[in-house]
């Protein structure tokens, strides 16, 4: 165990955690958009950034990344770190204009609403944080999206923006987006999942009749854990 000081208070954390997970696991607020539980972190979006240290020798560091220490000093809402956070938002906002879910981010975080920068005219409301195409890759396996394009248009889709043949709609880019980039729709019926401009037929739960998944994410899942298709079929509600 280490002894460390967060925002004044005296903490102890256990030896390799980050500066993040021990400010969550004391209900010290940081703000992230590219943070997963379910992944490894990346420090790509600078949100989080905290500063340690103290008197001149301070310095902001990403607290994803950053272990803790013995006698580590934390500030999570110094001036300076307001500062850093104040900045990428607003480039962040620049990139992705039209994204609700930055709006009230920055609206929290006290940022005026008038642009800092040039909005971006593109209408793209990524970020380019990898959350959903770390996910894809990494928990679902499938590695359906990646990145596309370079300089100020490049952005996360599908190959050539085309429907992808090996996407199985299962809506998980989609759930970790921070930004409403990734749309997914449901028919008015709920049979049928449209996700990057593909539509999926939904299967229904074989006790109580319920879309529940896309079946091809069913056969995928069937595929890799060898489970038969029939098992598959009851939603978790009937389970």
């Amino acid at each position: 165990m280490v002894n460390l000081t967060i925002d004044n208070r005296k903490i102890q954390a256990e030896e390799g955690q980050t500066i993040l997970d021990v400010a969550r696991k004391n209900g010290i607020t940081i703000p992230t958009l590219c943070h997963n539980d379910a992944l490894e972190p990346s420090g790509s979006c600078r949100m989080c950034s905290v500063e340690i240290g103290e008197g001149a020798r301070a310095k902001v560091v990403t607290s994803c990344l950053y272990p803790v220490a013995e006698g580590l000093v934390v500030n999570s809402g110094s001036e300076r770190v307001k500062n850093v956070r104040r900045t990428v938002m607003q480039l962040l906002l620049a990139r992705s204009p039209e994204s609700e879910q930055l709006a009230r981010m920055a609206e929290d975080l006290g940022i005026h609403p008038e642009p800092r920068f040039k909005p971006s005219e593109d209408g793209s409301k990524c970020i380019l944080c990898r959350l959903c195409v770390r996910t894809c890759e990494t928990v679902v396996g499938v590695s359906a999206i990646g990145f596309s394009f370079r300089g100020p248009e490049k952005n996360v889709c599908t190959p050539f923006h085309e429907s992808s043949n090996i996407c199985i709609g299962c809506g998980a880019c989609a759930s970790v987006c921070p930004t409403g980039h990734i749309e997914m729709h449901v028919s008015p019926s709920g049979d049928v999942r449209t996700i990057w401009g593909r539509d999926f037929k939904m299967a229904a739960c074989s006790k109580c009749g319920l879309y529940f998944a896309p079946e091809d994410q069913l056969t995928y899942i069937s595929g890799r854990t060898g489970v038969p298709m029939e098992e598959l079929m009851v939603c978790s509600s009937c389970r």
